[in-house]
């Protein structure tokens, strides 16, 4: 089972809706996922266990995990191309 951490400016309200969104998109195509939502601040700390990072915010940080950018699902513009790019990542 792959593991997605999901950032946000607080590890709150956003990426839980975000690694919902994630989560539900996932099941729907048969991928079995686990999501982990933290502060973008906490994410050089905690991205290199992870499968992926899915951020909403800008993050400029260097760690060896790939990152995806999850600004699309908070607007819904492209919000199907990066959940194919999610799913993508973590096959």
């Amino acid at each position: 089972m792959k593991r997605i951490l999901v950032a946000c400016g607080n590890g709150v309200a956003t990426s839980t809706m975000v690694a919902s969104k994630i989560r539900d998109f996932a099941a729907k195509n048969g991928v079995q996922i686990t999501t982990e939502q933290t502060k973008l601040l906490e994410v050089p700390s905690k991205g290199d266990n992870y499968d992926l990072v899915v951020a909403t915010g800008v993050f400029d940080g260097k760690i060896n995990t790939p990152v995806i950018s999850g600004f699309p699902l908070l607007t819904g513009i492209g919000e199907d191309e990066v959940l194919n790019q999610i799913l993508e990542a973590v096959k």
